[in-house]
């Protein structure tokens, strides 16, 4: 019994400080993460696993290890920002797969990438004609932008010469019944102006699952389901 206690106060402990290293890594999502970013991610997974599964092993061992990693993190990333060379090292420089609508077989090799691959990439961001395509680069962290060509991209308002009106984001006023007070003072508004405008949906702010304003002014107000 006093083996299960440790062991799932010591998974607890663990959790904690491998959420808030990660916290500390930044909030790339993971298939954006950076060869560098991967490997240490990984590193990390592996050292908390090693003292939660045995109590034997000292828990400080993990997390003087974790921290190590942390700071390694830190110091490549630094350098990353101070020097390009650097940066090519640790993550590479992106490969152009497709050029002015020619496949570069060349770049596939290189990058071990089949045609296959690269249709599903392409499908991936909604391009299922691989002759729509002008540029298609394969970035560091392994996802693949697309550049189609002039005739096969979509209407924008500016190719209308129409100048939409400003949109702004919107705000979270109100979230399962609690007040956003930091987002009323952003938009410059008051909890009784707030009031008084869900009182137009004949509700109170409490009974709301979600309020936002948007920067045209519009509300969007739904009430929880009792």
């Amino acid at each position: 019994m006093k083996y299960l206690i440790i062991t799932f106060f010591r998974a607890i402990l663990l959790y904690i400080l491998v959420l808030i290293i990660m916290r500390l890594m930044g909030k790339r999502e993971i298939g954006q993460l950076q060869p560098f970013e991967l490997a240490i991610s990984i590193m990390i997974a592996d050292l908390a696993s090693i003292p939660m599964s045995d109590p034997g092993i000292p828990i400080s061992n993990g997390i003087i290890a974790i921290l190590g990693l942390l700071v390694m993190h830190l110091l490549i990333s630094y350098f990353n920002l101070k020097s390009i060379r650097i940066r090519e090292m640790m993550c590479g420089k992106p490969s152009i797969l497709i050029y002015r609508g020619r496949i570069q077989e060349n770049e596939l090799k290189k990058e071990r990438f089949t045609i296959n691959e690269l249709q599903e990439r392409l499908r991936t961001n909604n391009v299922f004609n691989i002759g729509d395509v002008e540029y298609a680069i394969l970035e560091t962290s392994g996802q693949v932008t697309v550049i189609q060509k002039p005739n096969k991209r979509n209407v924008t308002p500016e190719d209308l010469n129409i100048m939409p009106e400003y949109e702004g984001i919107p705000y979270d006023l109100i979230v399962d019944g609690k007040i956003m007070h930091e987002n009323l003072k952003r938009i410059g508004k008051d909890e009784e102006w707030l009031r008084s405008q869900v009182a137009k949906f004949k509700i109170t702010p409490d009974k709301a699952l979600i309020v936002t304003y948007d920067g045209k002014k519009q509300m969007f107000c739904q009430e929880k389901e009792m």
